[in-house]
This record gives C-alpha cells, sequence and structure tokens, in this order.
C-alpha cells in the first residue's frame, strides 16, 4: 500500500512536469517527483528490518544503511538542481514579463 501512494506521488509529479505551463510549476512538480523517488528508495531499504544496525544484544532484522547514505547524497543534490533552476527562471522573469512557457517561446523565436 505503502509502495503505491509512492509510484502516485512519483506520477504526480511527473504529470505536473509534463503539463503545466508556469515554470515555478514546473520546478515544484520536480521537486515532488524527486520526494517521491526518495520515498521509494526509503520503502525499499527498510524491506528487511526497521532497526538501525547498531551492535547490540539481540539479533534482530536491520535496515541496509548503504542506500540511506545515497539518499542522502540524492537530497543534497536535488536541493542545489533546484536552486540552480530557480536562479535560472529569476534571470528568465528579468526578460520576459511572464513565466508561461508558451509566451517565452513566443517572445524569443525569432
Amino acid at each position: 500500500m505503502l509502495e503505491a501512494f509512492v509510484f502516485a506521488t512519483i506520477l504526480l509529479g511527473f504529470f505536473g512536469i509534463i503539463f503545466k505551463k508556469n515554470l515555478v510549476m514546473k520546478i515544484i512538480s520536480m521537486d515532488v517527483m524527486s520526494t517521491g523517488v526518495v520515498g521509494y528508495y526509503v520503502v525499499i531499504a527498510a524491506r528487511n528490518g526497521l532497526f538501525s544496525p547498531i551492535v547490540g544484544d539481540r539479533p534482530v532484522a536491520y535496515a541496509d544503511p548503504v542506500p540511506q547514505a545515497v539518499i542522502l547524497t540524492a537530497i543534497v543534490i536535488g536541493l542545489s538542481i533546484q536552486a540552480l533552476m530557480l536562479v535560472g527562471v529569476m534571470k528568465l522573469a528579468r526578460d520576459n514579463p511572464t513565466l508561461e512557457t508558451s509566451e517565452i517561446e513566443k517572445s524569443n523565436t525569432p
């Protein structure tokens, strides 16, 4: 059930990127899709167990820590990409009165 919600989040972000015309909404949709992908990896990493791999006195099923480290890296990279895209949109906003993709394409085509 949780995987279905995560997959729905990924699809919601994907369709937002395709169908939204405002550049800021496209960036937000990309962030939603990225959050869904991170959530999917967290669900996959927690399949074997839910406990942290800390030395203890009883054997339990542990969650794999390697995907967790990869996900932390993906979150940082996603945040930096989002910041870079917002700077690009700010530069576009200086030259264009709107952030709608169709209007920007009309004004920049020869």
